[in-house]
């Protein structure tokens, strides 16, 4: 790249970077939403968020120069095929992603600390900043799974639809917040789901989100000390993140019945940098691996494979747990891959 391609890309990069913390900010303060009701001035809209105009003026500023909104007129658009990343109840909206990302600046002192002194920024930390930047837990996977769980995933594998339809016996490993067992257990009433997950207040949630699913039920526990005799297994963007993951595929292998199958996703990038150069989301995800994957788990003395552990290197380790049959599968996001694994 020549020198002012560099520095035009650099420029680039900052200004995705202020536009990030600009469109948390529309959404805070209403002024997403204001705006997709239609058309308006920096005034009129201002109004109709019940804000001050000179500070929506200024931002409408950034929106319109960074192609996030149109302006005709003197009148501010907000036009329906962009509004549909930020807003609504579906998995096109990339809010809840855009919140956590910004998020993560909080913890930036103590992950800067690690550098230099080793160790990590512990899961509990992210807690405040999250909860301050209006991103909560689950969100960005709960649209996904109730638009694409049943087809797009679970779809992928040949007869596992049929084998849920007939009814087995199904373990959620890291459930988190239950969206996708609460999908599942309605799909698929012959199936019994159980769903572990090693953080308590999320297995609560996890318990209100399925309330009513009389095939739903959830557990507090550590992955690594994995009991019991399961049909399916699941994990979805969950094993890279294990303190253990070596002793937790191993306790999985140990759990399927011999004609089981571990149905497992995770991000479909390769364990080499180099073959990732040219990938238009891999640099997103080096980083997001960096500020929460990694350090999380050298926080806990984990192995801290990071979320981008890759194809060669999660084969081999299935392959390492026992697993001898293994296909990698496309899933209906780029950014993941499905494991289909079998005794």
């Amino acid at each position: 790249m020549e020198e002012k391609d560099f520095a035009a890309h650099l420029t680039a990069t900052m200004t995705g970077s202020a536009l990030t913390m600009l469109i948390g900010v529309g959404h805070r303060t209403g002024l997403l939403e204001a705006a997709a009701r239609g058309p308006a001035t920096s005034a009129g809209l201002a109004e109709r968020a019940g804000l001050h105009e000179r500070y929506v003026r200024e931002w409408l500023g950034a929106m319109v120069t960074g192609g996030i909104f149109t302006l005709e007129s003197g009148q501010y658009t907000f036009p329906p095929e962009h509004a549909k990343f930020l807003l609504g109840e579906t998995a096109s909206n990339l809010m809840p992603s855009l919140l956590t990302l910004s998020a993560f600046t909080g913890i930036l002192p103590d992950l800067e600390r690690s550098f230099a002194e080793g160790g990590g920024v512990p899961r509990s930390a992210y807690g405040p900043y999250l909860e301050t930047l209006g991103a909560k837990t689950g969100d960005s996977w709960k649209h996904v799974y109730r638009e694409h769980l049943v087809d797009g995933f679970f779809g992928a594998v040949p007869g596992l639809k049929e084998r849920l339809t007939a009814g087995a016996r199904v373990l959620d490993l890291g459930c988190g917040t239950g969206n996708a067992i609460t999908v599942a257990a309605r799909a698929f009433p012959a199936s019994r789901f159980t769903g572990l997950d090693i953080n308590a207040s999320v297995v609560e949630q996890a318990r209100e989100t399925a309330k009513g699913l009389p095939n739903a039920e959830f557990a507090v526990g550590d992955a690594a000390e994995l009991t019991g005799e399961f049909d399916v297994i699941t994990a979805f963007d969950a094993v890279h993140d294990q303190d253990r993951p070596d002793v937790v595929l191993r306790r999985i292998r140990g759990a399927l019945n011999e004609d089981g199958l571990f149905f497992m996703v995770d991000t479909n990038f390769s364990s080499h940098v180099e073959n990732n150069v040219g990938n238009p989301l891999a640099a997103l995800c080096y980083s997001i691996s960096l500020m929460y994957c990694t350090t999380t788990s050298l926080a806990e003395g984990g192995a801290a494979l990071g979320a981008m552990w890759g194809t060669e290197q999660a084969s081999e380790m299935l392959a390492d747990a026992g697993f001898r049959h293994v296909s990698v599968l496309d899933s209906p996001r780029p950014q993941n891959c499905i494991y289909a694994c079998r005794p």
